[in-house]
């Protein structure tokens, strides 16, 4: 997983995920490190990714900031499908640092609600020491189900950026408004289809190896 901020000591269980979580690898509070400055002998990244890291000190425009994030989250999309699962990812960012990077692992924790972004809100408020996310932006690379959209509105998650529709689930634009309905006393800025064809096209490509 990509290296992120935490008060936790290297090897925990992040908030431990009702005790059935993945270790994460963890950076310490009081060495905390924007994305830039990963060191390669420490970082779990290829080449290619700490290159994307480095990236993000060169004064990007919010479009193009967006999607280097979103292609860390479409790195543990990857890992969901390297490990059978559907492959979802997501990251949640503060103040230009990761704090948080998972994936969907409902098959391996036999959790119906091992959804990424539950994993990685989780992950993020251990991370914080609050279950207040405000300040944090949430990338996910499909569109939140109403399980998942519900917990963002939950933690007060200010910012959410996702990337392929989800025309049978979402609940953010495709079935549900959930982030602009009057009636929540919360409500989220969204961006959605960020790198929209790269994050469909993973899930495209696993479900069609499934039916065959």
């Amino acid at each position: 997983m990509i290296a992120c901020l935490s008060s936790q000591s290297q090897g925990d269980y992040s908030a431990d995920w009702h005790g059935r979580a993945t270790r994460l690898q963890t950076t310490p509070a009081n060495n905390t490190m924007l994305p830039d400055e990963v060191p390669p002998e420490e970082s779990p990244l290829d080449e290619s990714m700490e290159d994307l890291l480095a990236a993000f000190g060169h004064g990007l425009t919010g479009e193009q900031t967006h999607a280097r994030w979103m292609r860390l989250a479409l790195e543990e999309a990857r890992m969901a499908a390297a490990e059978d699962e559907v492959p979802v990812g997501a990251i949640v960012v503060a103040a230009g640092r990761v704090i948080a990077s998972a994936h969907n692992q409902r098959e391996q924790l036999a959790d119906p609600t091992a959804h990424a972004e539950m994993i990685a809100l989780t992950q993020a408020a251990a991370a914080l020491g609050s279950w207040r996310l405000e300040g944090c932006t949430l990338y996910v690379t499909l569109e939140p189900c109403p399980m998942c959209a519900g917990a963002i509105l939950q933690a007060r998650v200010p910012v959410v950026v996702w990337g392929a529709a989800d025309p049978k689930a979402g609940a953010v634009e495709s079935l549900y408004r959930l982030f602009e309905d009057p009636r929540l006393n919360h409500r989220v800025d969204h961006t959605g289809r960020v790198l929209a064809d790269e994050c469909g096209q993973i899930l495209s490509t696993f479900f069609r190896g499934k039916r065959k």
